[in-house]
């Protein structure tokens, strides 16, 4: 069984910053990627920010320079660290992970629970 487990989010003011956690286990679980979503009142869910097991990272325009994902390899666990905040920052953050549950080579999405990101003005 796959959990994804999020932390982090929360309230800030404008220029601010936060930084939020994703952790996936799971014990035949081999990760290809993982990131971030989110989802706005009103609004379609977004790709924030991915890295996938090479290191390769992907950031939607709107947080390029802003936000930063890395990750911890030892503890499957991944951050996002987001900088100068803005209202229009303000949704639901989902974490997600994608991989396989060895030996099969089917790659699945495991998503975590959301965290509130609010972006006082």
């Amino acid at each position: 069984q796959v959990q994804v487990v999020e932390s982090g989010g929360g309230l800030v003011q404008t220029g601010g910053s936060l930084r939020l956690s994703c952790a996936a286990s799971g014990s035949r679980f081999s990760i290809n990627a993982m990131g971030w979503y989110r989802q706005a009142p009103g609004k379609q869910r977004e790709l924030v920010a991915s890295i996938t097991s090479g290191g390769r990272r992907n950031y939607a325009d709107s947080v390029k320079g802003r936000f930063a994902i890395s990750r911890d390899n030892a503890n499957n666990t991944k951050y996002l660290q987001m900088n100068s905040l803005k209202p229009e920052d303000t949704a639901v953050y989902y974490c997600y992970a994608d991989g396989n549950l060895t030996p099969m080579t089917v790659t699945v999405r495991y998503w975590g629970q959301g965290t509130q990101v609010t972006v006082s003005s």
